[in-house]
């Protein structure tokens, strides 16, 4: 199958997880393919996998977080190919401290940059090749954080991915007339290597339960190989073992003393029967 033949995809946060599963599926589907990350070492294998295959792969790396990244890889791509028709912003990062009580301003820099600063500035300096060549195709990892509030994986990542979801939706309602469309996916729990920064360890049969990486790339591939005049909006999934309907895998919250003291004398309080009243 060579459905993407002589397109470029540039895939961010290429080196594990679901951006690796995408970078070597859109290879295989004939795609010269741009790997980027911030660990050239991770890229290099996945690369390597792609030209064994017989497909075609670039790394450049970077720190997306910083709009000079994003325009410095843009501007190696436009040099290189001349063109570039799908972006899949893909990097993303969350921290353990996922509570108001552990929020830090540096912990917020750090999960809005790596999760929405870096697909701004990627949609940023890409659409300028696009609207060149009169189309173009922008896919975003949002996240089920991105549509639904929870304690899971904390405010910081909840607001960059809602807004990631707002971003691509307001994308096509500006630059559908330089034919260009915008895709936001918001999976739920997948199975990768960011599970291991959940304040609750998740077990091996959890994980197996989850979407897989494989998943996200037959999403990705369904979408960038729809004709030009398909848009695929927005596309929410999950695995059928949805662990949020349980409540699953979210910390508990430390009641502080003096509001469990006065929960207990509340509940004392109710236990008591009513005296009666004499008349």
């Amino acid at each position: 199958m060579d459905s993407l033949s002589g397109q470029v995809a540039w895939v961010t946060g290429a080196g594990s997880g679901i951006g690796e599963a995408v970078a070597e599926k859109l290879a295989e589907l004939g795609a010269t393919v741009v790997l980027t990350g911030r660990r050239r070492e991770l890229l290099d294998a996945v690369a390597a996998r792609i030209v064994e295959a017989g497909g075609s792969a670039w790394v450049r790396t970077g720190d997306l977080s910083r709009a000079a990244s994003a325009e410095r890889i843009v501007a190696a791509i436009d040099r290189k190919f001349g063109r570039l028709d799908i972006v899949v912003n893909n990097a993303g990062m969350n921290v353990l401290e996922r509570s108001w009580q552990q929020l830090s301003a540096a912990s917020v820099d750090a999960v809005v940059g790596a999760n929405l600063s870096s697909a701004f500035y990627c949609s940023i300096a890409a659409l300028p090749m696009m609207r060149r060549a009169g189309g173009g195709l922008l896919i975003h990892t949002s996240s089920w954080a991105g549509r639904f509030v929870s304690r899971l994986a904390g405010p910081t990542y909840i607001a960059a991915k809602h807004a990631v979801v707002a971003m691509s939706h307001s994308l096509n309602m500006e630059e559908f007339v330089n034919g260009i469309r915008s895709t936001v996916i918001c999976p739920a729990e997948v199975a990768t290597p960011i599970l291991d920064r959940r304040p609750v360890p998740v077990s091996a049969e959890d994980r197996a339960r989850m979407l897989q990486p494989r998943d996200l790339a037959a999403l990705v591939a369904h979408v960038a190989t729809a004709p030009a005049h398909v848009c695929v909006n927005e596309v929410l999934i999950s695995p059928t073992w949805n662990r949020s309907y349980l409540g699953q895998g979210t910390p508990p919250i430390a009641a502080p003393a003096r509001a469990a003291s006065s929960a207990k004398k509340a509940g004392r309080r109710a236990a008591t029967p009513a005296k009666t009243r004499r008349r």
